[in-house]
């Protein structure tokens, strides 16, 4: 029987959503093939809950038939006819609030049908209240965020009828990531920007799984209508990589100061791209400091183990050296998991090539400030 079943349903390929190979689900409602994680998604949403497993349950003629006649491929023609190139089309990688709501998107809301009408990323500003957590208190209080593609900015204020606001943040330095797990909400949104020539990190979140994914989404099509005025002749493939992205890989490790004859301190580590940060707790507003990772013919690298001799008094034994033109760096990870990682993903970063604007204009200027940065932190302290 189960062969039987299995040979019905020999045409899926992949799940709707993801590039999951052969899911194990169907929906009975709109004829597509779905993974186990979108089929507990698909059945709360009112209409189109219907839902089954293709080995485990009883199904109809009629609903083979029903799959067989739409399918993947059709819905996509259908549901996703007009999605905006910046919104962010999650993997199975991500969490749980992306994945809900670009579901709810397509198939609830039928944002990107043919027909559609303007979608609210579309309008250009927007004007709300989200739960920021404060700098030193750790608490979460209402603010009040204004975006403006107008002028290019992300503001908020303490007071909803505040004049002034607290922050100005030009939208072109702004990274957004979703950090449920750090921040502790399942709605939990990092906003990542440069101030004064350091990254300074707020912790946002709302009730709504929805709204804060409308901001995230609203960032993305204020920073895309940016990219287009200042890169005119840029295709909008060529531009959406340049929007918000997720961090490379976080964690802990221990590190030693500049002398490298301090004691090793674990640290809350965060690789972005070519920018190794790291902070004393992981909700922290500025770094401690940088490591920038430039390409390895320009002198950068990253191998397992320490320099024979170094003294390291914490338990975590696992070693790796990074290089830099200016001095080597000393980490150690709590297993050889970690540290062979860490070292993939270091080892990555340093045999990509280095774009043009990563050796000239704001980016290099970006990278003198990091190293200037980390060379005043570590002065400052010595021992960390």
């Amino acid at each position: 029987e189960r062969e039987r079943e299995r040979e019905r349903f020999k045409y899926r390929s992949a799940c709707a959503s993801y590039k999951i190979k052969y899911p194990e689900w169907g929906s009975c409602s709109l004829g597509v093939f779905i993974c186990l994680i979108c089929s507990g998604i698909h059945r709360n949403i009112p209409d189109i809950g219907k839902v089954k497993s293709l080995r485990l349950s009883c199904w109809e003629d009629s609903e083979v038939e029903f799959m067989a006649e739409n399918g993947n491929e059709a819905a996509k023609i259908k549901y996703e006819a007009r999605v905006p190139a910046y919104y962010y089309k999650p993997t199975h990688k991500d969490c749980q609030v992306l994945k809900e709501q670009w579901i709810k998107a397509k198939y609830e809301r039928m944002e990107f049908t043919q027909d559609r009408k303007s979608l609210v990323y579309d309008e250009g500003s927007r004007d709300g209240m989200l739960m920021k957590r404060g700098r030193d208190n750790g608490q979460f209080l209402s603010r009040r965020f204004v975006l403006s593609e107008r002028e290019g900015t992300l503001k908020y204020f303490t007071k909803s009828d505040a004049k002034e606001p607290k922050a100005v943040i030009k939208v072109d330095t702004i990274n957004a990531s979703f950090q449920p797990e750090k921040i502790g909400n399942p709605n939990g949104l990092q906003i990542t920007y440069l101030k004064d020539y350091s990254t300074r990190n707020i912790f946002l979140y709302h009730e709504s799984s929805k709204e804060i994914v409308d901001w995230f989404n609203s960032i993305r099509a204020v920073q895309l209508h940016y990219l287009k005025v200042a890169f005119p002749g840029a295709s909008e493939f060529e531009l959406t990589p340049k929007l918000t992205r997720n961090f490379l890989k976080e964690g802990y490790m221990e590190k030693t100061g500049p002398r490298q004859t301090e004691g090793f301190k674990k640290r809350w580590f965060t690789l972005d791209h070519r920018r190794l940060m790291y902070f004393k707790d992981p909700l922290d507003a500025f770094a401690k400091g940088e490591v920038f990772l430039g390409h390895r013919d320009l002198g950068y690298s990253a191998h397992a183990g320490l320099p024979s001799g170094t003294h390291s008094n914490g338990a975590w034994r696992h070693g790796i050296t990074i290089v830099t033109p200016e001095r080597s760096f000393l980490f150690t990870c709590e297993s050889e998991a970690e540290q062979q990682d860490w070292l993939k993903h270091f080892n990555d970063v340093t045999s990509a090539q280095m774009s043009p604007q990563e050796y000239s204009g704001e980016e290099a200027n970006g990278v003198a400030c990091v190293r200037l940065h980390h060379h005043i932190t570590d002065s400052r302290r010595a021992r960390d």
